[in-house]
C-alpha cells in the first residue's frame, strides 16, 4: 500500500500562534488524506492537538527548541536559529521525509532559509512569490509578490516562464497570456525596468506575450499571468486585498442602515457568501516560492484555520506536480537572442 504524502507545516507561525496552524493542518490531513508532520514546540502543539478530534488522522509532531519571529532578520534567524519549526520544517523536504512545507511565519526566513538549503534551480537568478488573484470571470496569477524588489529585465522574463509552469500545471491553463504590469498599455510606457523587460518578453519564443497591462486590467482579468517586481507586486496585493475588505466593510454598514435594506440583506445573504468566498484571500491559502529546488509555501502571516488548511492544498498539488523540475527543464529549453553574460551571447536566459 502506498504511504500518503507528506506535507511539513511550521505549527509556530503566523500571527495567531500553534493553535490555529493546528486546526488548519488537522482540517487538511482529513481532507486530503495526507500525513502532517506539525514542526514546533511540542508541549504547544499537542495541547492545541489533545483539545480537537484527532482520529482517523495522520498527523505527528516534531519537537522543536526555537521558532524565528516576524521581526527577526531573515538571513541571520535562518543561521543562528537551526532548531527552529521553520528551518527544520524546510529541512525536512530536503532530507526527503516531506515533499513540501508550508510556513505562514517570517516570509523572508521562508525565502533565506530554501535558498541556503534547496538552492536555486539552475538557470534561475532570483526566486519569485506567486499567487493568484481574483478577477471578474475567474484569477490571475501575479508574480513576484515580494521576493525580489529591484530585478533586471531578465529576471522578469524567468518570471514569466516559471509563471507559466505553474499556471499550466497547478491552475490548468495550458498557454496562458502573460502581461507585464506598468502604467500604461504602450509599449512605450514604463520605467526602465518595464521598458527593457517589455523587449526581452517579446522577443522571447514560447509565451503568449500580451504586452503591458495596467492595475485596473488585475481585476478585469485580461491575461493569466501579470508579472511585475517584488516591490509593485507586494503593494498590488495589499491594495487589493484591503480594498476587499473596504467593499465589505462598506456594504455591511449600508445593508445594516435600515429596516428595509436588513430585510433585504436577509434575501441576498447566499450571494454575499460567495462573494465573500470569492475575494477571501482565505480561500488561496498559501503562495510558492517559484525558482528554488523544493517546494515551499508561504502563507500570510494573519492566516485563519481555513488558510492554513488551503496553503496545505496548494502545497500538495505543488508537489504532485513536480514544479521544481518541470521549472528547471522549460528554463534549460529557453533561449533569447538579447542574453549576454559578461559580453558573451549564450542560450542562457540570465542576467
Amino acid at each position: 500500500m502506498t504511504s500518503p504524502p507528506t506535507i511539513a507545516v511550521d505549527a509556530m507561525g503566523g500571527d495567531h500562534g500553534p493553535n490555529v496552524v493546528v486546526t488548519g493542518a488537522l482540517s487538511a490531513a482529513r481532507r486530503f488524506g495526507i500525513h502532517v508532520l506539525l514542526f514546533g514546540n511540542e508541549p504547544a502543539i499537542q495541547a492545541a492537538l489533545g483539545q480537537r478530534d484527532t482520529e482517523g488522522v495522520l498527523v505527528d509532531v516534531v519537537g522543536t527548541t526555537d521558532d524565528i519571529r516576524m521581526d527577526d532578520h531573515p538571513a541571520q534567524a535562518v543561521r543562528r536559529k537551526r532548531d527552529s519549526s521553520l528551518v527544520r520544517a524546510i529541512q525536512a523536504v530536503k532530507d526527503g521525509d516531506a515533499a513540501a512545507m508550508v510556513s505562514a511565519g517570517n516570509s523572508g526566513a521562508v525565502m533565506a532559509g530554501s535558498l541556503m538549503t534547496f538552492g536555486r534551480i539552475e538557470g534561475i537568478d532570483r526566486p519569485a512569490i506567486a499567487s493568484y488573484m481574483p478577477t471578474v470571470s475567474g484569477r490571475v496569477l501575479v508574480l513576484d509578490l515580494g521576493a525580489v524588489t529591484d530585478p533586471k529585465p531578465a529576471i522578469l522574463v524567468q518570471f514569466a516562464l516559471m509563471g507559466q509552469i505553474y499556471s499550466r500545471y497547478v491552475l490548468d491553463v495550458a498557454n496562458p497570456s502573460i502581461g507585464l504590469l506598468s502604467n500604461g498599455e504602450e509599449p512605450g510606457k514604463g520605467n526602465q525596468l518595464t521598458l527593457a523587460a517589455h523587449q526581452l518578453l517579446k522577443e522571447t519564443p514560447g509565451i503568449r506575450f500580451h504586452g503591458n497591462v495596467e492595475g485596473k486590467d488585475i481585476p478585469l482579468g485580461t491575461v493569466d499571468i501579470v508579472v511585475t517586481d517584488g516591490f509593485t507586486g507586494n503593494v498590488a496585493l495589499k491594495t487589493a486585498e484591503g480594498t476587499a475588505t473596504l467593499l465589505f466593510e462598506i456594504l455591511r454598514a449600508e445593508l445594516s442602515s435600515s429596516v428595509l435594506r436588513k430585510l433585504a440583506s436577509l434575501l441576498l445573504r447566499p450571494a454575499f457568501r460567495s462573494m465573500r468566498s470569492r475575494l477571501d484571500y482565505a480561500e488561496v491559502g498559501g503562495a510558492p516560492l517559484l525558482g528554488v529546488a523544493g517546494t515551499a509555501i508561504i502563507a500570510h502571516g494573519r492566516s485563519n484555520e481555513r488558510a492554513i488548511e488551503n496553503a496545505i492544498g496548494v502545497a500538495l498539488r505543488s508537489s504532485e506536480q513536480h514544479l521544481p523540475a518541470r521549472i528547471a527543464e522549460r528554463i534549460g529549453t529557453a533561449t533569447h537572442p538579447a542574453a549576454v553574460i559578461n559580453g558573451v551571447p549564450t542560450n542562457r536566459l540570465s542576467i
